[in-house]
């Protein structure tokens, strides 16, 4: 299951975050470190589902099915709030730093309101700037990373050069544990000099920044959205960063903690709610509905939680969904399930790779694949692309 780091300083909303996109309940509290372990759990990301196309029923085994809206499963890990000085051991330091490794893509919560400060302490409303919680946030990562690289750089240096070795190898192998590929490595190789042997400390730290940039991207999660001066800062960070979305999780999580218990019909990702039992909402709730859908809905479109976890998968990691099945006229397993499962494959992912993505021994017997939406076989290098329906033909 793909994993989502989430990350930032404490009192951001990290725990609103984890706790709306994943409708589970971790510790919430107004202090530095109440998120002492890394929580992990299950949150969701939504895709149109084929049934509707296909006039089918379909019977979900791994990704659950909604009026034709596809739930895949991913994994949320909340990481412990940082503080600037965690790279060397402040705060809670390292452990932290290395849960993130876990995960393929890192989603940055900050305080768009500027309401706490570089430690995560409560200050007045817009006297601290959210870009600066970015820039530390990237700084603790970079070193911690460039304090693995850099152990004994110059003996490894030497040991490159006397025995001709792949420095591309040496600093994969320096960077084992951390999840990141050797592939990713040789990209980043290619945005910094290729004489190694007189890079000074800087040229290093650019090298960490650019593979981190490539193996384990960043979304910037622009939190308590709703606030003063919060829009202001959210087109600021804008300017400066590639990858922002407002939100709001507390709306998120009353939101959804409404629909459970019947008052209001809502989804994430909506832009709107529907209130089915007004008659059981007391005056409070009533105005917080209508705050949420006037500073929140209206202005944004949504809370953006959904949209942030769509696109980290889809756009930062750049997956598709893919459907495998047993039988590409009914659509089905080998138990008549019909769509029963749906896969997070990397986009440009042939019918081979995916095979092995189901299962080692699948990939091992491939023969070839049919495309089950034309009934027609396709070629071992065909691209895979979102939404097909893939039969994995296998011999033995």
């Amino acid at each position: 299951m793909l994993q989502i780091a989430v990350t930032g300083k404490p009192n951001v909303g990290k725990s609103s975050f984890f706790n709306s996109a994943t409708a589970s309940k971790v510790e919430m509290a107004n202090y530095p470190f109440t998120t002492i372990d890394a929580n992990k759990a299950v949150a969701h990301v939504i895709t149109k589902c084929p049934c509707k196309e296909l006039d089918v029923t379909c019977n979900p085994h791994n990704a659950p099915c909604f009026e034709g809206t596809r739930l895949i499963p991913i994994e949320l890990i909340d990481v412990a709030g940082l503080v600037p000085g965690a790279h060397e051991g402040k705060g809670l330091g390292n452990k932290f730093l290395d849960d993130l490794m876990q995960a393929k893509v890192f989603i940055h919560v900050i305080d768009a309101s500027g309401s706490t400060d570089e430690e995560g302490n409560p200050v007045e409303l817009g006297s601290h700037d959210p870009l600066d919680d970015i820039e530390f946030l990237e700084h603790e990562i970079v070193m911690w990373m460039y304090g693995i690289v850099s152990r004994n750089w110059v003996r490894l240096v030497r040991k490159v050069e006397a025995e001709h070795l792949d420095i591309s190898r040496v600093i994969f192998d320096q960077l084992s544990g951390t999840g990141i590929a050797l592939e990713d490595v040789i990209e980043a190789l290619r945005t910094v000099s290729p004489d190694f042997g007189k890079w000074e400390e800087e040229d290093l730290q650019l090298l960490v920044k650019n593979l981190l940039n490539i193996a384990k991207p960043s979304l910037i999660i622009a939190n308590k959205a709703d606030l003063p001066g919060a829009r202001e800062n959210i087109e600021r960070i804008k300017e400066k960063y590639p990858n922002v979305i407002a939100t709001s999780a507390e709306s998120e999580l009353a939101l959804v903690n409404a629909a459970r218990v019947g008052l209001i019909s809502y989804k994430s990702g909506d832009s709107s709610f529907e209130i089915l039992e007004g008659d059981k909402l007391n005056d409070n709730q009533k105005k917080a509905l209508e705050y949420i859908q006037t500073n929140i809905l209206d202005v944004y479109g949504s809370t953006g939680i959904q949209k942030a976890l769509n696109e980290a998968i889809f756009d930062l990691l750049n997956m598709i969904v893919v459907y495998p099945v047993s039988d590409e006229h009914k659509f089905t397993d080998q138990k008549g399930n019909v769509l029963p499962d749906a896969f997070l494959v990397p986009k440009g992912s042939t019918p081979r790779e995916f095979a092995y993505i189901i299962h080692t021994d699948i990939g091992d017997k491939f023969m070839h694949a049919v495309d089950a939406r034309k009934n027609m076989r396709i070629s071992s290098d065909y691209e895979l692309c979102d939404g097909d329906i893939i039969r994995i033909v296998t011999h033995g």
